[in-house]
C-alpha cells in the first residue's frame, strides 16, 4: 500500500520585513521613538515556516534576488521547512515596512522578485508527492496572473491535491476586483478569509451570512479576538479565539493557516483544525515578526 501523502506546498510571497512598533502616536515631521526589527516574512513563506515548526512536511515555492537564495533557504530550514527558491539577478527580494499599532498594522510594500513567481515552479513531480497546495492571493499579481493560477489549481486537483487559499488582504482584493479574484480561485476547496475580506467578497455583514455566500466547500473565517467561523458541508461552527496579550499581530493569520492545515492533514476534521489554528495563532501574536523563532 502506498504511504499517504502529507506534504503541504505553500506558493506565494517571501519578504524581508522591517517591523516598526512606535511607543506612542506617530508624530509628523519629527522623531517617534520605536522598536524596529528586521524579520523574514511573506505570507506563503511564513505559513511554510509555521508548518515546519509544527513538524509538518512543508515546501515553500517562491522567488528572491539571486544573492538571497541561500539566506532564505537557510531561514526556512532552521524551522523545519524546505524551499524551492528561484533567484533573480535583476530584482531585489521583496520588502515590507510594517508599522504596528496594537492589533492593527500599516504595510508599505515593494514586491520585488515576487513578481516573477511562476506556477510552473510547482512541478507535477512535487504535486505528486503532496497532500495540500496552499496559495496566497498576491500570487495573482505576477506575470502568469489569473490564467496561471487557474492552471495550477487544475493541475493540483488532477493530481489529487487539495487546494487552499488565503486571500491576502481586503485592500488587495478591492484593487484586484472581487469578481476577478473569485473567478481566479474557483476550484479551490478551502478558503481562509478574514472577516473584512469575507465582507468585501460577499457584500454581506454577519459571519454566518458571509461563509454561506462564498461558495467554497470549506470556509474558515477568521475574526480576530472574536474567534473563527467554520463552514463545512453546510454546517457552521463557531470556534473561540484564545485571548493573550498582543505584541505583534504580523503573521498570525499565516500561523493559523499552518496549524489548521497540519491538523487537517492528520485528522480531516475542520473544527478540530480550526481549534489548532487558534492555539498557534495565539502563540504567533506574542512574537515580533511573522514566523516562529528557530
Amino acid at each position: 500500500m502506498d504511504k499517504p501523502r502529507s506534504r503541504i506546498i505553500t506558493y506565494g510571497d517571501v519578504i524581508d520585513d522591517v517591523v516598526a512598533i512606535p511607543v506612542g502616536p506617530i508624530r509628523d515631521d519629527t522623531d517617534t521613538p520605536s522598536s524596529i526589527h528586521s524579520r523574514p516574512g511573506g505570507s506563503a513563506a511564513n505559513t511554510a515556516a509555521w508548518l515546519g515548526s509544527l513538524g509538518a512536511q512543508a515546501t515553500f515555492v517562491g522567488s528572491v534576488s539571486t544573492e538571497d537564495v541561500t539566506r532564505h533557504s537557510q531561514l526556512l530550514a532552521a524551522v523545519g521547512a524546505s524551499a524551492v527558491l528561484h533567484g533573480s539577478a535583476e530584482l531585489p527580494t521583496g520588502t515590507i515596512v510594517v508599522i504596528v499599532d496594537g492589533q492593527r498594522r500599516a504595510m508599505l510594500t515593494e514586491r520585488g522578485a515576487n513578481t516573477l513567481l511562476s506556477p510552473d515552479w510547482v512541478t507535477d513531480a512535487l504535486l505528486a508527492d503532496s497532500r495540500v497546495l496552499h496559495i496566497t492571493g498576491h500570487a495573482l499579481l505576477n506575470d502568469a496572473g489569473a490564467p496561471g493560477i487557474a492552471s495550477l489549481i487544475e493541475r493540483a486537483r488532477a493530481a489529487g491535491v487539495t487546494v487552499s487559499v488565503a486571500p491576502g488582504s481586503a485592500g488587495f482584493i478591492a484593487d484586484y476586483g472581487v469578481e476577478r479574484f473569485l473567478a481566479a480561485m474557483a476550484g479551490a476547496e478551502i478558503l481562509f478569509p478574514s472577516l473584512d475580506e469575507g465582507r468585501l467578497l460577499t457584500g454581506l455583514d454577519s459571519p454566518d451570512e458571509v461563509v454561506a455566500a462564498l461558495g467554497f466547500g470549506t470556509v474558515v473565517l477568521t475574526r480576530g479576538s472574536a474567534g473563527v467561523t467554520v463552514l463545512h458541508e453546510g454546517i457552521t461552527t463557531a470556534v473561540p479565539a484564545i485571548e493573550v496579550p498582543v505584541v505583534d499581530p504580523t503573521g498570525a493569520g499565516d500561523a493559523f493557516c499552518a496549524a489548521y492545515l497540519e491538523a487537517w492533514v492528520r485528522t480531516g476534521d475542520p473544527v478540530r483544525s480550526a481549534m489548532a489554528g487558534a492555539l498557534v495563532a495565539s502563540r504567533a501574536v506574542g512574537v515580533i515578526g511573522g514566523r516562529p523563532r528557530p
